[in-house]
């Protein structure tokens, strides 16, 4: 899967099993999944939170580009390939 999968519209959202947690521990924000760990950034964590499947890709890369007041279509291409990522890693869908 490439990042032209998603749409405006799609609205991606964390597969059942996944989980964006604070780890104590380590101090850092975490992707869980069975037999899987990420750990994330900061801008990762912000569009991961926006990823519930009720904000449509548009609304979260607007939401993003106002909060850090970067170019939106930097935004976008950033926000596209991580999501492609997690959608091949199938710890995410549309």
């Amino acid at each position: 899967m490439s990042e032209d999968n998603f749409t405006a519209e799609s609205r991606p959202f964390l597969l059942r099993g996944v989980r964006l947690k604070h780890d104590l521990v380590r101090k850092c924000w975490v992707l869980l999944a069975p037999e899987r760990f990420l750990r994330l950034n900061g801008i990762s964590v912000d569009i991961l939170q926006r990823c519930d499947g009720s904000a449509p890709l548009t609304r979260i890369v607007d939401e993003l580009a106002d909060k850090y007041r970067a170019d939106r279509v930097v935004v976008e291409r950033d926000v596209r390939a991580l999501l492609a990522g997690l959608l091949e890693k199938r710890m995410l869908a549309l």
